[in-house]
């Protein structure tokens, strides 16, 4: 999908979303491919290592920084008010983000290194987190304008 985020905002595209994983406040439960203007919004230097920056599985992995690919590039952000593409792919339990056609986060979930990783985040209280087969699709709100466009969801073969 396309998005088009503006000063200072903050979004996400959630997957493997399981509703009733979060029975307290806050948002629904699952992987996130974070939308985030790095320059000026505060959560960008929160987490570690930038694992909550622009294109990075939130709070898990940043973008360019992978336990399974070395090769990864360094991101290239088309800017604030600017259409940037971003995709997921997930083929069985190797997940892969893409941030305008550059490849800058891949891991594989169900392994010990995933779970170490799980462990030491924020998502270490909700059992199971980011293993199940399915989940749903969520478009993060934090109030802030950001703008999406051509959504496209289709099985790879």
């Amino acid at each position: 999908m396309d998005f088009n985020l503006t000063e200072g905002a903050n979004s996400g595209i959630k997957y493997f979303v399981q509703g009733n994983l979060n029975k307290g406040k806050g948002s629904a439960i699952g992987c996130e491919f974070q939308i985030l203007d790095d320059k000026n919004h505060p959560d960008a230097k929160m987490g570690n290592d930038g694992n909550r920056t622009l294109a990075s599985l939130y709070d898990l992995i940043p973008a360019n920084g992978s336990y399974f690919d070395s090769n990864l590039r360094v991101k290239r952000f088309n800017g604030i008010d600017s259409w940037n593409r971003a995709r997921i792919e997930v083929n069985g339990t190797r997940v892969t983000h893409y941030l305008n056609g550059i490849k800058v986060v891949e891991y594989v979930r169900n392994t010990q290194m995933w779970q170490a990783l799980v462990d030491y985040s924020k998502y270490q209280k909700w059992e199971n987190f980011g293993n199940f087969e399915d989940g749903h699709i969520l478009l993060q709100d934090h109030g802030d304008e950001v703008r999406f466009r051509n959504i496209k969801i289709k099985p790879l073969d």
